[in-house]
């Protein structure tokens, strides 16, 4: 096998391999939660989490890089720390990251670090059971997703359906805001998504959860560095102790946790075509 060394030099990762240097930029992002909203609370939590890497001996790049693709910065093997969804985890990436730990948002009727999805439809909308929107227009932000898919497929199985017409968002606010303006019927949303949308979206006013799917492992941070994992969880940890309580209370965070990869690999996965 090839002969692989790694240095790290600030903001480059450089890699020999049979005696060929390559280098690629390292690259950090908080993806899943970002909205206009908590950039400032996500900007300072990340310059507390470069703090503590950075006592630890682990460089780190200056800013966070939100508006990357986020399957391109997963699969960086540069990646210092991202935040992925269990779907993508189980079926693309679990060999090529690794885990560091799970946040812990404080979700009602949630084991820490867990998290579920509503199940949202028109407050105007007058059926009542899920069993009454078989043929109904689901939407769904994208079908590596397991908040806004795979959670809510898995859930309708005890109703014996599953839609026949779906509406392609590409996030789960375009998804909301689908079912608010009649172009859909209903949508899986996260949990902690969606108690943003109450906060900060008027359309949210409009909507009502319908159902709560089964908890399942929240979406948990990752990094492409071996051998880093409990440093970076120590500085996560740090970070989020150190946060001021009001963006520590913007982004909903309690605290990080570990839940096991077997846990995430557990969860089951639909059987289509997309994968």
């Amino acid at each position: 096998a090839d002969l692989v060394r790694r240095f790290d030099l600030g903001y480059y990762n450089l890699e020999q391999i049979s005696g060929v240097w390559e280098t690629s930029i390292m690259i950090a992002s908080l993806p899943m939660y970002k909205r206009p909203e908590l950039i400032g609370a996500h900007n300072r939590f990340w310059q507390l989490i470069r703090t503590a890497l950075a006592e630890r001996g682990i460089s780190s790049p200056k800013i966070l890089s939100q508006d990357a693709d986020e399957f391109s910065t997963w699969n960086n093997p540069a990646l210092v720390l991202s935040q992925t969804c269990g779907l993508p985890y189980r079926t693309e990436l679990q060999n090529n990251v690794s885990l560091i730990g799970t946040p812990d948002y404080g979700l009602d009727g949630c084991p820490k670090g867990y998290y579920q999805s509503a199940l949202v439809v028109r407050k105007g909308d007058k059926r009542t059971s899920l069993i009454d929107f078989k043929g109904a227009i689901f939407a769904l932000n994208q079908h590596r997703s397991q908040s806004g898919y795979a959670a809510a497929y898995q859930h309708l199985r005890s109703c014996g359906y599953w839609f026949q017409h779906e509406l392609r968002t590409g996030a789960h606010m375009r998804s909301a805001q689908a079912v608010a303006d009649k172009r859909a019927d209903i949508a899986s949303i996260d949990a902690v998504s969606w108690r943003l949308m109450t906060q900060y979206d008027a359309f949210a006013d409009n909507l009502r959860v319908l159902d709560w799917t089964v908890p399942t492992p929240g979406l948990p941070f990752i990094t492409a560095l071996a051998g880093t994992n409990d440093e970076i969880f120590s500085s996560i940890e740090q970070a989020i102790s150190t946060l001021e309580e009001s963006d520590r209370q913007q982004l909903g965070l309690l605290g990080l946790t570990w839940i096991p990869k077997e846990d995430y690999l557990a969860v089951p996965t639909p059987k289509i075509s997309s994968f």
